[in-house]
């Protein structure tokens, strides 16, 4: 059996105390967004966060997408609708982010419900991908088997002759997800593991409540 027991490190590099914070979540998320872009090694990607969804019967699965955009306080990411991510979001609206950032110790934590971004939106931001990228959106199925790589190379392939040049049509089956928040917690790593957590909770009439959580 495999163990990892000695592989552990020590968090010190910042503290977190209420004060800290101001009183709008997502206000502070911004902030440390802007921190850990600013303060990341090159090769890491600090809008990278995992976006956990599950279905109606309850079995749950994860993976890392990006944030593309924080507007009208939801957090923003693209996919395709048809994937297993998409389909359960069709059924369960409801996702978890989480964003670390290492380089920091901190993570954000944020759980809510989620919508389809309008149409306007999810073209707008097709458009301003590469153009690898697009045709790639276009002939996937995502999560779907396919024979080999292959049969991926060869439809984009055909796509791009078929389109001679033309711009690629953003496919109905692909577009934005809004998550809007109702639970933000801000963590920070301590000493000997008394880890600092601070969690906003959004009321019914949309104000937040905070408070402290034992690590």
């Amino acid at each position: 059996m495999d163990k990892f027991y000695e592989l552990r490190r020590s968090y010190s590099l910042h503290g977190l105390e209420d004060c800290d914070l101001v009183d709008d979540p997502v206000t502070e998320f911004r902030r440390w967004l802007q921190i850990a872009i600013s303060e990341a090694p090159e090769w890491f990607e600090a809008t990278a966060m995992t976006l956990a969804t599950s279905d109606m019967q309850g079995a749950v699965s994860a993976r890392i997408v990006l944030l593309k955009s924080l507007e009208n306080d939801e957090f923003q990411f693209f996919t395709s609708y048809e994937s297993r991510k998409g389909q359960q979001l069709a059924g369960n609206p409801h996702a978890a982010l989480i964003f670390f950032w290492p380089h920091l110790e901190r993570q954000v934590r944020i759980e809510g419900t989620v919508t389809r971004t309008t149409r306007v939106v999810s073209e707008a931001y097709f458009s301003s991908r590469p153009r690898g990228s697009q045709i790639g959106a276009a002939i996937s199925r995502q999560s779907r088997n396919i024979a080999s790589r292959s049969e991926l190379e060869s439809r984009a392939t055909v796509l791009e002759k078929q389109l001679a040049g033309a711009a690629v049509p953003c496919p109905e089956t692909w577009g934005g997800y809004a998550l809007s928040p109702r639970r933000i917690e801000f963590w920070q790593g301590r000493l000997n593991r008394l880890h600092d957590r601070i969690l906003f909770e959004r009321g019914e009439n949309g104000s937040w409540a905070r408070s402290r959580l034992a690590p």
